[in-house]
């Protein structure tokens, strides 16, 4: 990777990940868009306005550039998308076929997240494979089913460069969460700093996949580094860090807020698409492939979040 161009970029993981690439290739080397643009953005450096779904302006500004490498993270997320099943299938399928077309016709290396959204109620709970059932029940995990085998398709029928991890939710103090189901697990720090209480949407025991972002900006950029001829799956990787209900986070913060309640009050759509995924994932392929390895466990990503929002 030399010239990188990332779509969603003011989102959770985008702008973590601008500022991470930025600093390791260098400003000027990191093209960052997004549906909507901030004077604040276009001094950080080079920003340009991106609807996904316009293929030939996402043409024109990878062109533009000369990019080499792909990150295509614009999404709408798995509680935002049930609200709106159409339009999150124009624009995650729209928007992803667009940035493969252009990653094909340029021969760009090619980034996208899927998701533990990609099983369903039918995928083995614990220790959920990397090859598994896949039948999601949600339009989020279609999406992204869907989207696991397109970047399949491109790599097996032209050659394209495609590489992806299943992210699990992702937890960050930097950028607020955007409509998924885990956002829970990012509010609960919030409200601990703030009010040393919180009131879970999501229900006692309901066991999901997390992970701090500096890990996920870390696999992010450490698979797309990776030698790509020891890979065998390339796309969809199963990673994850931790694996935990709400009561583990109530736990976790309480050992630094001994004051800190929860309690529940549970969204029934949310909660039937808590249950539809695993409690916990099998992250080896990734391991084994091209090194992965999450730094975090819940106890140390608590300390440095109650910390940095603090200081916020």
């Amino acid at each position: 990777m030399k010239k990188i161009l990332v779509t969603g970029a003011l989102g959770q993981i985008g702008s973590e990940l601008v500022t991470a690439l930025r600093e390791t290739y260098g400003t000027d080397n990191v093209i960052a868009t997004d549906i909507r643009s901030t004077e604040a953005e276009k001094e950080k450096g080079p920003f340009e306005v991106l609807d996904v779904t316009d293929a030939d302006a996402m043409f024109a500004i990878a062109k533009k550039y000369n990019v080499d490498t792909m990150m295509h993270l614009a999404a709408l997320l798995s509680a935002t998308a049930e609200k709106a099943p159409k339009k999150a299938w124009d624009l995650n399928m729209g928007g992803l076929v667009n940035a493969l077309e252009v990653s094909r016709e340029l021969n760009l290396q090619f980034f996208t997240p899927s998701s533990i959204g990609a099983f369903g109620p039918d995928t083995p709970k614990d220790n959920t494979p990397q090859d598994t059932i896949q039948r999601p029940t949600t339009m989020y995990g279609v999406n992204k089913v869907a989207g696991e085998l397109l970047c399949d398709y491109y790599f097996h029928r032209f050659g394209l460069d495609t590489r992806g991890v299943r992210f699990p939710g992702l937890i960050s103090y930097v950028t607020p969460p955007g409509g998924g189901t885990t956002d829970y697990a990012v509010e609960i720090y919030y409200e601990a700093v703030k009010s040393k209480a919180y009131t879970s949407y999501i229900g006692k025991g309901t066991y999901m996949d997390m992970m701090y972002m500096p890990d996920a900006i870390r696999a992010i950029i450490t698979l797309m580094e990776a030698d790509g001829s020891k890979l065998k799956h390339h796309n969809a990787f199963n990673i994850s860090a931790i694996s935990a209900a709400p009561e583990d986070f109530e736990k976790a913060i309480q050992k630094h807020i001994p004051e800190f309640k929860l309690s529940y009050d549970v969204d029934p759509a949310r909660q039937k698409i808590a249950d539809s995924w695993p409690n916990g994932i099998d992250s080896t392929c990734a391991a084994e492939e091209w090194g992965f390895k999450a730094e975090y466990d819940i106890d140390k990503m608590t300390k440095d979040m109650l910390e940095k929002i603090a200081a916020k």
